[in-house]
């Protein structure tokens, strides 16, 4: 018989790249996103910035603050705003241990990656962090460097 096709082809995996260079992570965990409109369409064809999104606890409800997604090109009038306060979707038990872990002094919940998972729904991975200090961020800059070399003695 005919081979199935999928109902999602196109792979959606949008990172944060800025957040490992900045925060060494503690824990992760992935949340759904309440959207409005157009803006899963928008997340579809891959027009989401993350570099400057943070979350932050509200009535005991996680929410997402600057994150960018472009506004949908083929809609009308009826278009979604780029950069709006979203709603994070999370179990009450993680809710409770993000919220504990997070009244710690120094750590800070940050968006890493947003991809689209087999059910179509966007979904967004968010890592409980602490900051990097400078003496850590020359460490993971020269891990870089001696991975590039290692590659390049192997070709």
């Amino acid at each position: 018989m005919g081979q199935e096709k999928k109902k999602f082809e196109k792979i959606i995996n949008i990172k944060n790249k800025k957040a490992s260079y900045e925060f060494e992570f503690i824990d992760t965990f992935k949340a759904g996103l309440v959207l409005k409109g157009t803006e899963i369409k928008s997340i579809r064809e891959g027009k989401v910035s993350l570099t400057e999104a943070y979350c932050f606890f509200r009535k005991g409800e996680l929410f997402i603050k600057q994150m960018h997604i472009a506004p949908y090109s083929m809609a009308s009038s009826y278009n979604h705003e780029a950069v709006r306060e979203r709603k994070l979707l999370l179990s009450k038990k993680e809710l409770e241990k993000l919220e504990s872990k997070f009244e710690e002094k120094g750590l800070s919940i940050i968006p890493v990656r947003i991809f689209i998972n087999d059910k179509g729904l966007a979904k967004l991975e968010i890592a409980l962090a602490r900051g990097k200090k400078v003496h850590d961020k020359r460490q993971s800059i020269k891990e870089k460097d001696t991975k590039r070399e290692l590659a390049r003695m192997k070709f």
